[in-house]
């Protein structure tokens, strides 16, 4: 589709060269050239004298005028000749002209998008094979983008489809486009209501975004994921959650020893658990005592935060969001942890275990920042009023990194 374009915009060029040049070359075309007219008119000139209309010395007045003016008009056939003799110069300013014109468009247009959306529409199931199959490499950032591209315009052409507004709700919460992954989610179980993995996605990411009405829409898509599937741990783990960030202590504690029970050690949520109980100060099925810690395996980033006491009495029930990202990465964080806002000095912990998704921790990046955000709304986006502190880019030369950060107006 690009060569037609590029045709269209040297036809044009060449079109208006030709329009440029065409009455130079239509005033060439006379029935006479100068000198046969020079020499009619002075033929007339003597035939006038010869016949006494006209005096010997009023000839030689108008024999000279008319020379004079023959001499002017070969003068301006020179200078109006002498363009044509620069033909190549004028070549190479059209050429010029193009060249400028195909960088403009090669730098500014737009081709590369369309270049893109093609590519985009042309590999959608090998997309969607990579993502809902695991068939081969894993979907770079740029693939991902284009997936996106790839399910809007199918959506755009042939309508709601389920599938692909659930794939594009995940596309956003790996995004960190928490509340366009909530619509997204919302629009599919229009049309798939009782789908159980599109249930656990609206769950993450409604319990992502905060605020009492999404947390209580959690614990609803949860309690049906439950109903149909008593046993699924990762129901009861959103579950435990859910009650963690409604500060129902007593729920989110009998969630969590639950699944501790039915977890194995190996599995990846088990250090999760362990953590979340220990947190709690209850100690997990078949450790020793009642130890109120618990061993957390992998990279750590211990941050000594310091909260404004000013900041806490002015802002009363605001949250504290305190999570790592990737430098150079996808938005959304590597591990994050949601709480009261503090006042004065804390110390905190972000592990591999609070990820928000599995695939994408700590262990995934090899430089970070990490972000402290106060919220007033308790929400996740950054809303007008909110505070926030960045800490420098950080490197994983060692597991265990430590980081000292100020929230103060």
């Amino acid at each position: 589709m690009l060569w037609p374009l590029l045709f269209v915009a040297v036809l044009m060029l060449v079109l208006s060269a030709i329009i440029i040049s065409w009455p130079r070359r239509a005033s060439d075309v006379n029935n006479q050239t100068p000198l046969q007219l020079f020499e009619e008119r002075l033929q007339l000139l003597a035939l006038a004298r010869d016949s006494g209309e006209l005096a010997e010395q009023d000839f030689a007045s108008a024999a000279a005028e008319l020379k004079q003016q023959f001499s002017q008009q070969q003068q301006q056939v020179i200078s109006y000749r002498l363009p044509k003799q620069q033909r190549w110069w004028h070549l190479g300013l059209l050429v010029t002209v193009l060249l400028m014109v195909a960088l403009t468009y090669r730098f500014n247009g737009h081709y590369t998008e369309l270049a893109d959306w093609q590519h985009a529409n042309s590999n959608l199931a090998s997309y969607g094979e990579r993502a809902l199959l695991g068939q081969g490499e894993p979907l770079s950032e740029h693939e991902t983008r284009l997936f996106a591209l790839a399910l809007r315009t199918k959506l755009a052409k042939e309508g709601d489809d389920a599938v692909a507004w659930m794939l594009l709700g995940r596309i956003w919460m790996s995004q960190g486009l928490m509340e366009d992954a909530v619509e997204a989610f919302e629009k599919a179980l229009a049309l798939s209501p009782n789908r159980i993995p599109l249930l656990l996605n609206f769950a993450q990411a409604l319990i992502v975004v905060g605020g009492d009405e999404n947390l209580a829409r959690a614990g609803q898509a949860v309690a049906r994921i439950l109903l149909a599937e008593p046993a699924n741990l990762d129901a009861m783990s959103l579950m435990a959650l859910v009650a963690h960030e409604k500060g129902d202590t007593t729920e989110a504690a009998a969630a969590w020893r639950v699944l501790a029970e039915q977890l194995d050690e190996t599995d990846p949520r088990y250090p999760l658990v362990v953590s979340k109980l220990a947190e709690l100060g209850i100690a997990s099925p078949g450790s020793p005592g009642t130890s109120g810690t618990a061993e957390v395996s992998g990279r750590q980033i211990r941050v000594q935060l310091t909260v404004s006491p000013a900041l806490t009495a002015a802002n009363p029930g605001a949250t504290l969001f305190l999570f790592a990202r990737a430098v150079g990465g996808s938005n959304l964080p590597l591990a994050v942890q949601r709480m009261p806002l503090p006042s004065g000095a804390v110390e905190l912990l972000l592990t591999e275990q609070m990820a928000m998704q599995p695939n994408w921790t700590l262990s995934q990046a090899e430089q970070v920042v990490v972000v402290a955000r106060m919220s007033q709304a308790g929400t996740v986006e950054q809303m007008p009023g909110d505070l926030q502190v960045e800490s420098a880019e950080l490197s994983f030369n060692e597991a265990i990194l430590s980081v000292t950060l100020n929230l103060e107006p």
